[in-house]
């Protein structure tokens, strides 16, 4: 069960940088921090509209690890103090 805990411990923090990254690469809607941090580098990325959809579904996918992995420690967590 550490091994799990250990793995799930490590995808979590890899998941939190890198949905912090793509979610700094969105496109900004109304110059906020986006245009803050780099508007330039943001423009041209989120100029297709098929690259700003991948963008949008891999960020979803990936927040949807990070909060499956919450979750899973959140368990393990909760029921190995019983050991």
């Amino acid at each position: 069960m550490e091994i799990l805990q250990v793995v799930l411990q490590v995808l979590l923090g890899l998941s939190s940088l890198l949905l912090t990254l793509l979610i700094l690469l969105h496109k900004g809607r109304g110059g906020g921090l986006s245009d803050m941090f780099g508007g330039g580098v943001t423009s041209n990325l989120g100029a297709s509209g098929v690259a700003e959809r991948n963008l949008n579904r891999i960020t979803v996918i990936l927040g949807l690890v990070w909060i499956a992995c919450v979750i899973a420690l959140g368990l393990i967590t909760r029921f190995s103090d019983g050991l």
